[in-house]
């Protein structure tokens, strides 16, 4: 029933239309037509002509796109527009970093900075808007990381975890930290089980190997970064380790 919905909700949103320039949208009226940004944005083919209602043009596009972020920057009604890409990013990340530690807390930390200094007047819309976008394509590159590096979805998490830190990234090769993101990861999902986690026995026996793993290789984990490099791969351990016991 999509295309039903979508004409549906593309005749709502024309109905309430009516001189949005000089009046403030409701929250229903708002919550709408960003719902039906989004829908659109996801429909492969166009029911009606429904992105005239909200002030775009094409319907065949990706959420993120480049070709989309720059339909939104357009967008008349720029605190729509905030408003639709927060909640693009926040529903994003949700998603794709949902299992990923580091990429996670990064994105939501720089999405919740940006917004709070936007509503307490720090920074502009426009600027707002220009920070939000700039924050979109970052996030598709990291998105991609994965593929450019080579690594699987799940090798890239620990890969992450293990670039953390600046300094160990300048002392390794990037080839190196592969290597010991490729060994963690099949290590861990090996050595795995459901209740690991609440029992120390096991942390403990998982927390030397990790050690162990670090430490082998001819370029090693810098010393001093150690500790700090292994409690944060259990925790990455420990958001993959449900989906891994299964």
């Amino acid at each position: 029933m999509r295309e039903e919905v979508a004409f549906m909700q593309g005749v709502k949103v024309i109905l309430n239309k009516k001189d949005l320039s000089t009046q403030k949208r409701t929250d229903e009226q708002r919550d709408l037509a960003i719902r039906q940004i989004i829908n659109s944005a996801v429909v492969s083919e166009s029911v009606v002509d429904i992105f005239d209602a909200v002030g775009l043009d094409k319907p065949n596009i990706g959420l993120l796109s480049d070709e989309f972020l720059a339909q939104v920057k357009n967008l008349p009604e720029k605190n729509l527009a905030v408003e639709l890409l927060e909640r693009l990013l926040e529903g994003e990340i949700k998603s794709r970093f949902a299992s990923n530690v580091v990429q996670e807390k990064k994105f939501s930390e720089l999405l919740s900075n940006v917004i709070t200094r936007y509503q307490n007047r720090s920074i502009e819309t426009a600027q707002v808007m220009e920070e939000l976008i700039e924050m979109a394509r970052k996030f598709q590159e990291a998105a991609n990381r994965g593929d450019e590096l080579g690594l699987t979805e799940d090798e890239i998490k620990f890969y992450d975890a293990l670039a953390t830190n600046e300094s160990a990234v300048r002392e390794l090769a990037d080839e190196t930290l592969k290597k010991i993101a490729h060994e963690l990861t099949e290590n861990l999902r090996q050595n795995l089980t459901v209740d690991w986690s609440e029992r120390e026995s096991v942390r403990a026996k998982l927390r030397l190997m990790v050690k162990r793993i670090l430490r082998k290789y001819k370029y090693k984990y810098p010393p001093d970064l150690q500790d700090a490099a292994v409690e944060l791969v259990l925790q990455q351990a420990q958001a993959l380790g449900v989906a891994w016991a299964v």
